[in-house]
């Protein structure tokens, strides 16, 4: 007796449906040890940063908000001279550790980093933790959430496949465009790129390059951060015009090769 062609169609089915639960229940497991793993290292550094009296350790935690900010700058800023490599390590692993696993605060941080460290330290600390970060979230969504997130997010993910494939002839650009714009959100980024196949080197250094122009905000407002009320207070018409101008200068290269392209054909 021949097997009815359905019931082969509806079992096969049935098994790839459990394949892929099965594939982003070990996904989410796989991550969370990750995360736990690099929480647990964390506070190892923590626990290990130079001695601190009750006063200051109580302002030793991750800022979420400009007052929190203003008093952990304050704390960081009487170890800095004496610890200064302590204090950079324990900045580069935090805000490695949110980007990552895109928690926010890493604006507080580069305030922060601004505040504390030379203009070329603090725009190279966070330009390299953005991309590294990033790339790092990069690099588990391909290895362990792929179906998790086409499961999860379908339209956005052809959406987005839409947008890469039209730009795939310029997708470096396109990446800076996107980092400097709010068109897409950053962990969206993070963790879609792979699955709509963006290489890792372009992801890299289009993050890198593509995160300076508002870092270099950021940055300026850590150099009166004391003076702050506000994270709002970061930003002014001049910066957003600014961020604007470069966002747009990013796809000029891309017009003028399509329109060589086409006078050349």
């Amino acid at each position: 007796m021949v097997p009815d062609r359905t019931n082969l169609d509806n079992s096969q089915r049935l098994e790839d449906l459990q394949r892929n639960a099965a594939s982003r229940r070990n996904g989410i497991f796989i991550v969370v040890t990750i995360f736990i793993t690099c929480l647990v290292g964390l506070l190892y550094v923590y626990r290990n940063f130079p001695k601190l009296d009750a006063n200051e350790r109580n302002h030793i935690k991750l800022p979420t908000n400009i007052e929190d900010a203003q008093l952990l700058g304050k704390v960081l800023a009487n170890y800095t001279d004496k610890y200064y490599f302590e204090v950079l390590i324990a900045i580069i692993l935090t805000f490695l550790f949110l980007q990552s696993f895109a928690i926010p605060g890493t604006l507080f941080l580069s305030i922060l980093c601004g505040f504390l460290f030379s203009f070329p330290i603090a725009l190279l600390v966070i330009c390299f933790c953005s991309a590294t970060g990033a790339s790092f979230c990069y690099l588990v969504s391909n290895r362990f959430l792929r179906s998790l997130i086409t499961h999860y997010f379908p339209d956005q993910v052809k959406k987005y496949t839409d947008l890469v494939r039209k730009h795939k002839d310029n997708l470096f650009n396109y990446m800076l465009f996107l980092r400097m714009t709010p068109i897409l959100p950053n962990w969206f980024i993070n963790i879609t790129s792979p699955v709509v196949q963006v290489p890792i080197y372009t992801f890299w250094i289009g993050t890198f390059i593509g995160v300076a122009p508002p870092s270099i905000v950021a940055i300026q407002a850590g150099q009166t951060l004391l003076e702050l009320t506000s994270s709002s207070g970061t930003w002014s018409w001049t910066s957003v015009i600014v961020l604007g101008a470069l966002a747009v200068a990013s796809l000029i290269p891309v017009f003028l090769k399509d329109k060589l392209k086409k006078k050349f054909a």
